[in-house]
């Protein structure tokens, strides 16, 4: 048989562990994993040696704010970005664009927006709000992964938040569907207003017990209606043992971290560094060292970006004050690098980083073709030098926004390439997306 891409590397990342392979490429997808040497008839033999072979990191959480708010990303930015840092999927959250992704309307004004722009294979979660049940069962029907709500205040007033009772009636909705709600938890009873310039002060008006108290509600609300719940960037440490003792107990509980969180602590940033500013926050290095702990024993399932930019002039007011500044961090062509730093001085392999940021977000947003390198999936690959080590320019990433706390900081582990369904994205030597964007629309399998 011909291939028309066959990518051959000595740490190829596989299933069921890293060992020399190669992979052959037939149209879009994997058509077999043979040993490195195997002797294959293709269009293309691209040997990596030494460099890794990831599959394609499925990114779950990212905010790209198109249409309505494009001035603050947009598909085409936000792709190129994933592109460049080896992620070949991301799933669009349903606030932020105008309208939010709350109807099959919206979805479809979405998609409109999105078509011809997209780098990367792109899916979408639908938006779950007071009133709007009546929309749950048609985004399901019309392909979203799932959906997404806030249990406080989302910061944008068309996307409001759900009530105990509204949290209890769209689980029950989508219990019936056996679809995922995806939970911002939080409890604004349990929030201080922010001001200045302080961070510890900022960290403090979001206390752990804020988490604490929003994933009690989950946990007792998907208890009563048998409905999958999952857990969006968890800050809090002190809340892993709490989703453990519920999965125990049979409840259909998942949770992520975002990067940013397993990569800083809070007592690093500077008063002022409104680049820093999330919700919920970074927290300290004991809280980090417990989110590690959580990852890898599996209670946390997968780390995704939670990539939330806006204009320069939204993210750091010249105040410095955090509570002006707009609240997410912007990180999605650098979180491979930033897991790996940490990961790699913990003793972890390319198989943890694999299993956290590919195969455990694909499973999460039932993308079966996505995040393996595996006979029937798709043909997106990776290759990644884990020993490379750079210092992040601002400038030259491909978000729309130069801004972001890893601006200076040193990294390690860099993507080389990246290929989407067999088709290579990246120019070799500036190492940004060249040529013709080839991302879908993707829908939920």
């Amino acid at each position: 048989m011909r291939y028309d891409l066959v990518v051959r590397s000595r740490r190829a990342v596989l299933p069921d562990g890293t060992r020399p392979a190669s992979v052959a490429v037939s149209g879009p997808v994997i058509a077999a994993v043979g040993e490195y040497d195997a002797r294959h008839d293709a269009d293309s033999d691209v040997d990596l040696g030494d460099l890794a072979l990831l599959p394609g990191l499925v990114d779950t959480h990212v905010h790209v704010n198109e249409p309505g708010r494009t001035e603050w990303e947009g598909f085409a930015t936000a792709t190129r970005a994933a592109a460049a840092g080896g992620v070949t999927t991301i799933c669009d959250m349903p606030l932020n664009s105008l309208p939010p992704t709350t109807s099959v309307a919206a979805l479809t004004d979405k998609r409109a927006a999105a078509a011809g722009k997209c780098w990367v294979d792109v899916a979408f979660w639908g938006g779950a709000v007071p009133g709007g049940q009546a929309s749950l069962r048609p985004l399901h029907d019309a392909g979203v992964l799932g959906f997404k709500c806030f249990l406080l205040d989302s910061g944008v007033p068309e996307f409001p938040p759900l009530d105990e009772a509204g949290l209890r009636s769209v689980l029950s909705e989508l219990a019936d569907l056996d679809a995922l709600l995806i939970v911002h938890a939080e409890d604004a009873a349990e929030i201080k207003p922010a001001a200045g310039r302080d961070f510890g002060s900022f960290v403090a008006s979001r206390p752990p017990v804020a988490e604490r108290r929003a994933i009690e509600k989950v946990i007792s609300a998907a208890a009563r209606t048998g409905a999958r719940a999952h857990i969006v960037h968890l800050s809090a440490a002190e809340c892993v043992a709490m989703i453990a003792g519920a999965r125990a107990a049979g409840i259909r509980l998942t949770a992520e971290t975002c990067p940013h969180y397993l990569y800083f602590a809070s007592e690093q940033v500077p008063d002022g560094a409104t680049e820093f500013k999330c919700c919920p926050p970074i927290r300290d290095s004991v809280n980090r060292e417990a989110l590690w702990r959580g990852l890898e024993a599996g209670v946390i399932d997968c780390v995704v970006s939670d990539h939330s930019p806006c204009p320069p002039e939204l993210k750091s007011p010249g105040s410095g004050d955090f509570g002006e500044a707009w609240g997410g961090i912007a990180s999605l062509q650098l979180g491979l690098s930033a897991v790996w730093t940490v990961a790699r001085r913990r003793g972890r392999a390319l198989d943890d980083v694999a299993r956290w940021m590919a195969a455990a977000p694909a499973e999460l947003a039932s993308l079966p073709a996505k995040g393996r390198l595996a006979p029937g999936c798709d043909a997106d690959l990776v290759a990644f030098d884990p020993e490379e080590s750079y210092v992040v320019d601002a400038a030259r990433l491909q978000h729309r926004h130069p801004v972001t706390p890893y601006a200076g900081r040193t990294l390690t582990g860099r993507v080389r390439q990246t290929w989407l369904r067999g088709t290579s994205l990246l120019d070799a030597e500036s190492r940004a997306p060249d040529g013709e964007p080839v991302g879908r629309l993707m829908n939920r399998d």
